[in-house]
């Protein structure tokens, strides 16, 4: 009897798993920004919300919200009460492992299903048009005078992607006492105030972020993070090794699924994704902010993401933020 009871269950569980599966979605989705308005993570998924519904890869409605607050930590507890919900969906990049891996949460990758990486975006080190700093060398050569000497502004926490990006420059030209480098993180919509108006000296941020404040004049790019100069208006920003700092920085940004994710919602996604990103209309976006196509599956993204959460590890200990075993 109870083996027939458990047929019966395993045979409901079958059906009902289909059923989600040929359904799927059948309500309005989710899309979560760590962070404020305006930043990386907000522009990527907002552009992905909007290319899946231009495409019509996606018919449901797609609701954006912004979950701003401990550099991304705030929305990464969120989803764990989210576990094996499909309909809530959340960009991340470096901070992910950054922010677990300097202390500040005890949650990681691990904690959120990998979906698709999508893009490589890159760092940008931007000064005030007033400044006297024309070059990155010239930072630098400040800051090994003085750590102390030189401000650092950034979007990200601590400890985290803007923090770590300036770092990794800083420590390829020869800076010594990087825990001693002023570093100030601001919400998204004060940075490029507190940059102009002379609160900070350098920006450390991405390439999106500095691209209006370019156009207008009001700042200069000193140094871009990326293993070659990128187009438009940032053409003639030159790398770090153009500036004699053997040093690059990925920024990598994907999407992600609540903890236990059902399969059938993975593969949705994945299958979904990979359509989205060989359409004219993501390569228009791409185009327009700059980004690199970096299209990466679920699985193959997660043993990307083990790899990297090494890499970011050695730097950190490197610099004593690790806060690890």
């Amino acid at each position: 009897m109870k083996l027939r009871f458990l047929g019966i269950f395993v045979l409901i569980l079958v059906l009902a798993t289909h059923f989600f599966a040929e359904t799927y979605p059948s309500k309005p989705l989710n899309f979560i920004a760590p962070a404020g308005p305006g930043g990386g993570w907000d522009t990527t998924i907002r552009v992905v919300a909007q290319v899946l519904k231009e495409t019509n890869l996606v018919t449901q409605p797609i609701v954006v919200n912004n979950m701003p607050g401990g550099g991304g930590g705030v929305a990464l507890a969120h989803m764990q009460t989210k576990k094996g919900d499909p309909y809530n969906i959340i960009v991340f990049s470096p901070p992910l492992l950054l922010i677990n891996l300097t202390g500040q949460t005890q949650y990681s990758y691990k904690n959120l299903t990998p979906l698709a990486m999508l893009i490589h975006d890159y760092g940008a080190f931007a000064v005030s048009k007033k400044s006297k700093y024309n070059s990155i060398a010239e930072v630098m050569e400040a800051l090994k005078k003085d750590p102390k000497s030189v401000k650092v502004g950034g979007i990200s926490s601590f400890g985290s992607m803007d923090h770590i990006q300036f770092l990794i420059a800083a420590k390829a030209a020869g800076v010594e006492n990087l825990k001693d480098i002023t570093y100030v993180s601001f919400q998204e919509g004060e940075h490029m105030a507190a940059l102009l108006g002379g609160h900070i000296d350098v920006l450390s941020t991405g390439l999106a972020e500095v691209t209006t404040a370019l156009q207008t004049g009001a700042v200069k790019v000193l140094a871009i993070t990326a293993p070659q100069r990128v187009g438009g208006i940032l053409a003639n920003a030159p790398t770090l090794r153009e500036e004699g700092i053997d040093a690059e920085f990925i920024n990598w940004r994907g999407l992600f699924g609540a903890p236990e994710m059902p399969e059938y919602a993975v593969k949705y996604w994945v299958d979904t994704l990979n359509k989205m990103v060989q359409t004219p209309e993501w390569d228009k976006m791409v185009n327009k902010y700059n980004w690199t196509k970096a299209f990466m599956p679920s699985e193959e993204f997660a043993q990307y993401l083990a790899k990297v959460n090494e890499d970011y590890k050695i730097v950190l200990k490197e610099i004593g933020l690790y806060k690890g075993e």
